[in-house]
């Protein structure tokens, strides 16, 4: 439902994958909520993707909020592992409710992540 999830970001909120370049080397992509929808859709469109939290750490200073996310990806429920990785993700506590800031993130392949 990207139209509920949109709802859970503060104005100006962003998402940074850590991404493959074309020349190898590995760089962040900083998107919108809308850019992130437009590019993951057709993905999701054509695979399963299961990802569950491992284990996470919060730290909070005023309203803001910052939680590390640890991770395992699956194309179903409890199935082989297709990647690991984390989260990185900054609230705002806004006194009534949390939006999410942004959310950088980078994972390994399941092969690497266990070696």
């Amino acid at each position: 439902d990207w139209e509920r999830w949109k709802t859970l970001h503060a104005p100006g909120a962003r998402l940074i994958p850590i991404e493959v370049a074309e020349d190898g080397s590995r760089v962040p992509r900083v998107m919108t909520p809308d850019e992130y929808i437009a590019s993951r859709s057709p993905w999701f469109q054509r695979e399963d993707f299961f990802e569950w939290e491992t284990s996470r750490e919060e730290f909070r200073c005023g309203q803001l909020v910052h939680v590390w996310s640890n991770y395992e990806a699956a194309r179903e429920p409890n199935g082989k592992l297709i990647r690991k990785g984390v989260n990185s993700i900054q609230l705002w506590d806004d006194g009534k409710r949390f939006w999410i800031l942004s959310v950088p993130w980078d994972s390994v392949e399941a092969l690497r992540a266990v070696s």
